[in-house]
């Protein structure tokens, strides 16, 4: 990481600038009472993180502890997990956690009867009893959706596919016809569900799939039979009746549940429906186990927080501009796109909640892929690249395949990436490796610095000892409250998303162009600032003119 330039430092993080970026070799950090191997590692919820690599020191980390209380975040997260209203611009609460919470400490009605209606739904469909026309069995669910309605189910259903002997479950999100035709094109009308997940019931790629997929289901079926064959979650129920759903079938979705956490509520239905309602609930209990460790822990052995201020350390005070996220589980190789909406969505936000600018970056971009597969691609920019990445490894230590041979493989190649990461290899190392081999000394000169890596990358390690249903839960939430730690201190709104707002509002003259409706368009693009669109509106038409 680069030394951040001081007038990017706000006052909040003043204090800082007084602190040099240590080595990730000499970490000193001491959770522990003792001076035991375990003082840079803590335990919650199932789930260990190890610091012991982080490129922190004690007294850095003591620094942003101070910060953090200076942004009342101990205070702050107490209003999370009651539900206030945080959502400030949109004037609504964020109450996510009560979704989680078990069913004798619920006391929103609404969250129960819906908590039922997924049993219901998903026991019928997983024993048969839901039968589709001409008493067909339904062998094949369609999830329609997009953001915070696809991503969340979809990462835990292949995250759990371990767990999954019910109907099979597919997601469609992308508007690109070929999305859903390529998912349809094994599937038959009389043996597959719909479910349509849009709050509004009105979002346009959930909208024209959803009215592509009805039109396949009536190419077997007539109107009155696809009540039988479509599921909703929407708050519109009206347009979602119209469509063709029975009202008994439409599950609800409440406004202080922000679409990116909402794979909680019943747009996880489909993962009820895959892995059975049990193991819905075990993924329920993972996440309450982190929001109890969240608002209980103080903030100096407080897991999320503790990742919120060391990335905050990164991106504020080393200039970080990415991070990467790599788990070592072929089930958790959707994480890093799920975490994508999460992080960015949330707090990729240049103004503050009084709508002030922030004066200070507030986000770093978040990608990775599963290990090992990273190895042979971008792992170079990682070891001996001009930036320094921080890196989260996430490493279920058994698998639900019985090779242990392979899963040993696996571990000892996430273990020794970490390894090399912080440690890295000096030039004069790698000239006597290759003197050892055989090389000339000439040789080994000239080749010494392309085989050194300067090490010093930092990294965390956040494992499990299998991935369950309860550990995935409490990954998921661990991030979850990560992102809004960041958000206090940052002092930005992370429950909404105004910048996705604009592209869609120019979406609209532009189709209208496309289709050649130049009467709907309501803002011309063939003026001399926007010559770029209304080039390629012509080249498209011209295209599609004989279609």
């Amino acid at each position: 990481m680069k030394e951040n330039p001081e007038q990017a430092i706000p006052e909040v993080f003043e204090s800082l600038k007084k602190f040099p970026l240590p080595s990730s070799q000499m970490n000193d950090l001491n959770f522990s009472m003792d001076d035991s191997h375990s003082h840079a590692r803590l335990t919650a919820a199932g789930l260990t993180i190890d610091f012991s690599r982080a490129r922190i020191s004690q007294k850095v980390l003591n620094e942003l502890l101070s910060i953090a209380e200076s942004k009342h975040l101990s205070e702050q997260i107490q209003l999370l997990i009651k539900g206030a209203e945080l959502n400030n611009t949109e004037q609504r609460a964020a109450h996510h956690t009560a979704l989680r919470l078990p069913e004798q400490q619920q006391d929103r009605v609404e969250v129960t009867a819906t908590q039922h209606e997924i049993k219901r739904i998903s026991d019928q469909l997983r024993t048969q009893q839901w039968r589709g026309r001409s008493d067909t069995t339904i062998t094949d669910i369609v999830n329609i959706g997009i953001g915070g309605s696809d991503l969340g189910p979809r990462m835990i259903s292949h995250a759990l596919a371990n767990y999954a002997d019910g109907p099979k479950v597919h997601f469609v999100a992308n508007v690109d016809p070929r999305d859903l035709e390529c998912t349809l094109q094994a599937l038959s009308p009389s043996n597959t569900l719909i479910i349509i997940s849009s709050k509004s019931f009105n979002t346009t790629e959930t909208l024209e799939n959803a009215l592509s997929a009805r039109q396949w289901l009536l190419t077997e079926m007539t109107d009155d039979d696809l009540s039988k064959h479509v599921i909703a979650v929407s708050s519109n129920i009206e347009k979602a009746v119209e469509f063709g759903v029975a009202p008994e079938n439409i599950l609800p979705m409440w406004d202080w549940v922000g679409g990116r956490y909402s794979l909680w509520s019943a747009i996880g239905l489909p993962i009820a429906i895959a892995t059975g309602y049990q193991n819905y609930c075990d993924l329920l209990a993972g996440a309450h186990s982190m929001d109890q460790h969240f608002a209980q822990s103080p903030l100096s052995t407080n897991l999320p927080a503790l990742l919120a201020l060391l990335e905050i350390w990164y991106i504020n005070r080393g200039n970080a501009n990415s991070i990467a996220v790599l788990p070592y589980s072929h089930e958790l190789r959707l994480l890093p796109d799920y975490l994508q909406q999460l992080v960015m969505e949330s707090n990729g936000k240049q103004v503050d909640k009084q709508g002030s600018p922030v004066g200070h970056r507030t986000c770093a971009t978040i990608w990775g892929s599963a290990g090992t597969i990273g190895q042979h691609s971008f792992h170079q920019l990682l070891h001996q690249g001009t930036e320094n990445i921080p890196v989260d490894f996430i490493l279920p230590l058994s698998s639900h395949s019985d090779n242990e041979h392979k899963q040993a493989h696996l571990v000892a190649n996430c273990l020794a990436q970490s390894k090399a990461l912080t440690e890295g290899k000096t030039i004069a190392a790698a000239e006597q490796e290759l003197l050892d081999s055989g090389a000339s000394t000439e040789e080994a000169q000239r080749l010494g610095s392309h085989k050194a890596s300067p090490g010093n990358r930092p990294n965390t390690i956040i494992t499990m000892e299998k991935l369950t249903p309860s550990h995935l839960g409490a990954l998921v939430a661990l991030y979850e409250h990560k992102v809004f730690a960041q958000s206090v201190i940052w002092g930005i709104n992370a429950f909404d998303q105004w910048g996705v707002e604009l592209g869609k509002q120019l979406s609209s003259p532009i189709l209208a162009a496309l289709k050649g409706n130049t009467e709907d368009s309501q803002a011309p693009i063939d003026s001399p600032t926007d010559a770029t669109t209304a080039y390629w509106c012509e080249q498209f038409i011209e295209i599609h003119k004989d279609g």
